[in-house]
């Protein structure tokens, strides 16, 4: 018994070595541990494949020279909606809500940096010399986005002072095989307040970003220029213009109330735009280009140029006024550009819709039948083929405009205000010269070099001294049937600051702006190489 109670003990204290039990490793378990360590690999390979390919899907897909924009998304648009103006509604919409992910085509690579293209006008120095014409972005909805684009002008508008519906529908259309439109919208706007609350939302949310606040005073900061950009574009080396049109009730006889219209938009858009633009020329509003006529064209003109000293804003925006091509007679082109000097606005945008019907096609070509109907309905013209008619309009408005005033009393019309400052000059003008000289304009010309694309040598015909301008020149934006870089240059090399497109970004996609621009870079480069 004690011996068994000793053998206890000593088997607790020292218990007896289990043999030791080394793991077995099977072959299919090798094989299993093989398979999973190719298929990390495989996952590892294609979740950084597809990771490259959406980032550089991204990438093409947001840049302005994917040629995907121009050749699959327009023509879908077109497809998707056979009306045009749905196809551009939807557009719009597109872009707001890329924006809104940071998806949206911008401008990569910062081509305007060499400054290559830079044009100095009204003091500052744009970027490049295009931009992109009214009826784009009608409602201030994408401003933003459209400058993004590339180019250094954003024409927002037209608006009107009430919200009104205009023409019932449809009301716009394609003429694919030409690349032209012809509208009749009848100026369809929200009005200058919705327009305005718009475009003051975007101010605040700039102000925001900059860190100043979203109050009205961080608005008022940005709007001062305290931010170091342009109050309207806010972006450095661009500008944004805001059309204003009066309301298609207010009678074009009844001056004083179409004043009031114009005086209503520039006192709730003003203080956000960089450039008032007055229309008077849109084809689908009944007697609205009757007001291209001197006298009331001179009155209203004034009218503006009151109102926006009352902007509250440190520097004021600049005035021009759209006229329209089919106004063309000399007569009536001697008429606008005299308005302009005795009221005292900063320049003249050439060119709109135009009523005519230009021949489109070349000998023996036949439009779809579809689109030979197209051509007969009522509206406004825009297209390619307006192009040779508004490069020989910006050369005379250039020739005239140049040549300054007539010589007329400043008593022949109302008394006039002083002028509109250009940002060249002190806000005395032309107008305040004559009021204190009492002296008529032509007295008061200067000399200056003639013209843009003038011709050395003159025939004995136009053996005359050359044009004259007094005080600040006025400024030319050119819009109509301009697609190419090509025609941009040579719209420039007529007198005008600023090519503007409309119909070539329609059909050209949200890549326009840049080939355009590209394609100036590439004529500059052969016009070197050739000298």
């Amino acid at each position: 018994m004690r011996t068994l109670h000793l053998r206890t003990s000593i088997a607790r204290v020292f218990p007896p070595r289990r043999p030791l039990l080394l793991p077995t490793r099977h072959a299919s378990t090798a094989a299993t541990d093989a398979r999973s360590a190719v298929t990390r690999t495989k996952n590892l390979i294609y979740g950084t494949s597809l990771t490259l390919g959406i980032l550089l899907g991204y990438l093409y897909v947001t840049d302005t020279r994917a040629s995907i924009h121009q050749w699959l998304v327009t023509p879908a648009l077109r497809l998707i909606y056979p009306d045009g103006e749905d196809a551009h509604h939807a557009g719009t919409g597109v872009l707001k809500a890329l924006y809104s992910f940071g998806i949206h085509p911008r401008e990569r690579g910062s081509p305007d940096a060499s400054g290559d293209l830079e044009v100095e006008i009204f003091g500052q120095t744009l970027s490049n010399p295009i931009g992109t014409s009214a009826g784009i972005d009608k409602g201030g909805e994408v401003p933003t986005q459209l400058l993004a684009l590339g180019p250094a002008i954003v024409e927002v508008g037209g608006v009107t002072p009430l919200p009104q519906p205009g023409n019932p529908k449809p009301r716009v259309f394609r003429l694919p095989s030409q690349n032209a439109l012809i509208n009749r919208y009848g100026f369809n706007s929200e009005g200058a307040e919705m327009v305005a609350m718009r475009l003051r939302h975007r101010v605040r949310e700039f102000a925001y970003h900059m860190g100043y606040g979203i109050d009205e005073e961080a608005e008022q900061m940005v709007l001062d220029g305290e931010a170091g950009v342009p109050p309207g574009s806010l972006t450095p080396g661009r500008l944004m213009a805001v059309q204003i049109t009066k309301n298609k009730n207010t009678s074009e006889h009844d001056i004083e109330a179409v004043k009031r219209d114009y005086s209503f938009c520039v006192k709730y858009l003003g203080k956000y735009a960089d450039i008032i633009v007055v229309n008077v020329s849109s084809p689908n509003t009944p007697g609205l280009r009757a007001l291209q006529n001197v006298e009331p064209l001179t009155h209203i003109l004034r009218s503006v140029v009151q109102a926006v000293k009352q902007v509250e804003r440190k520097n004021k925006p600049v005035i021009m006024v759209k006229v329209s091509p089919d106004e063309d007679s000399e007569e009536q082109v001697s008429g606008i550009c005299e308005a302009v000097w005795a009221s005292g606005v900063d320049g003249v945008i050439v060119g709109n819709t135009t009523m005519k019907r230009p021949d489109p096609l070349p000998k023996g070509f036949l439009l779809p039948k579809s689109e030979a109907n197209i051509v007969l309905e009522q509206g406004g013209y825009s297209g390619p083929q307006m192009f040779e008619r508004t490069l020989a309009l910006v050369k005379r408005y250039r020739k005239m405009l140049d040549h300054g005033p007539k010589q007329i009393e400043s008593s022949e019309f109302e008394k006039p205000v002083s002028g509109h400052s250009t940002g060249d000059e002190p806000s005395s003008s032309i107008i305040d010269k004559l009021e204190s000289s009492n002296t008529k304009a032509g007295n008061l010309l200067n000399s200056a070099t003639s013209s843009i694309g003038a011709s050395t040598e003159r025939s004995k015909e136009d053996a005359a001294p050359a044009p004259k301008t007094h005080g600040s020149r006025k400024v030319i934006f050119a819009t109509g049937g301009i697609t190419n870089g090509t025609q941009a240059r040579e719209i420039l090399g007529a007198g005008a600051s600023v090519a503007m497109v409309y119909t070539a970004l329609i059909y050209g996609g949200v890549g326009t702006i840049t080939r355009i621009k590209e394609e100036m870079r590439d004529d500059a480069k052969k016009a070197t190489k050739s000298q």
